[in-house]
């Protein structure tokens, strides 16, 4: 190309080569051809059932010896609280650091065998007790994450280790909680491709709300918002999806509007047994219909097989006594859309 003679020369070559080299907004970033082209993969879930293809966990490691001795024993509360140090543990008994490997072992054995990928979060800071309960540190939508604010003081600094780590996995970040904004991932839940919900209680809070619904707005999608009773903090100890259209609650701790809406848009519900407690909830499907549960629910084992999901029990009530169990301890980043 000859070189401009004069500035109005250069101006109209620039406009040209733009006119060629436009700017265009479609596809949109979530379509599965951008993702793949810009992000290396197709990345986040359409819902909480489609095959799991990608799960971040964290093996539970340094952050638990501090647990072992110290602390006060809290007889109303039945467990084991350091003010100071910001932990908790929960019976009598200490962990047994062991068991406590071996259960987290066997999961992450049981995930791989149902297809997925496994990635770990490391080298969390030893003041972090709770770091392997990744599931509470983000969100999975479709196209990417969202990097939580963490209610509770003594999980607070978790999401810089999240950060990083979907960072160097390639993963988007579509939002950062900010502000006075609280929400935690254990309380949200995909319900289908156009709605989600999320649990408000002491660690998720109406700003926090209100960020999530902006970003999943964006997306095409409804936020059900419902307040959870004073004792749980978390919606995956009365609500988690285990099918197409099923989901797995606790009757008994469930709002009457929001079991009207579940109704509504056509998903059933299956009612665990109220003696298994919050942690018969707390399960991940692996693939629609199929679930890994805790062994010690047995009898809702017995009620999704009935209904016509699938359970694999695994042994998980030593890691129960930190306060999370099964579907806390695990992030699904990249699902199959069913």
């Amino acid at each position: 190309m000859a070189k401009p003679t004069d500035e109005g020369e250069s101006v109209r070559s620039r406009w040209l080569v733009h006119r060629i080299l436009e700017a265009s907004p479609e596809p949109p970033f979530e379509d599965p051809t951008e993702q793949v082209r810009v992000w290396g993969r197709e990345w986040g879930v359409e819902d909480d059932i489609g095959q799991l293809r990608l799960v971040l966990v964290s093996s539970p490691g340094a952050e638990w010896t501090q647990m072992l001795d110290g602390g006060v024993w809290v007889e109303e509360a039945g467990s084991w609280i350091d003010p100071q140090n910001q932990w908790y543990w929960m019976g009598k008994d200490r962990p047994d650091l062991r068991k406590v490997q071996e259960e987290h072992s066997l999961l992450v054995e049981i995930l791989r065998k149902e297809g997925a990928e496994v990635v770990f979060l490391k080298d969390s800071p030893s003041h972090l007790s709770r770091a392997m309960f990744t599931r509470d540190v983000a969100l999975v939508v479709p196209g990417g994450s969202v990097i939580c604010r963490m209610g509770t003081l003594y999980r607070r600094g978790e999401e810089r280790g999240m950060t990083r780590k979907l960072a160097e996995l390639g993963m988007p970040i579509l939002h950062t909680i900010r502000g006075s904004g609280l929400v935690e991932g254990g309380s949200f839940a995909v319900i289908n491709r156009t709605t989600a919900v999320l649990g408000l209680s002491h660690r998720i809070n109406a700003e926090g709300a209100r960020q999530v619904e902006n970003v999943l707005a964006d997306l095409g999608m409804e936020l059900i918002t419902v307040d959870l009773p004073g004792s749980m903090y978390h919606i995956d100890g009365v609500f988690v999806m285990v099918d197409h259209n099923t989901a797995l609650i606790n009757f008994d701790w469930l709002s009457r509007p929001f079991l009207e809406r579940l109704k509504k848009i056509g998903i059933r519900t299956v009612d665990i047994d109220p003696s298994e407690g919050p942690f018969a909830v707390n399960c991940i499907a692996t693939r629609p219909g199929r679930v890994i549960i805790s062994d010690h629910a047995v009898r809702t084992a017995e009620k999704l097989a009935q209904s016509g999901v699938e359970p694999i029990l695994i042994p998980y009530g030593e890691i129960q006594k930190a306060g999370g169990g099964i579907h806390c301890s695990t992030l699904p980043l990249i699902r199959d859309a069913c």
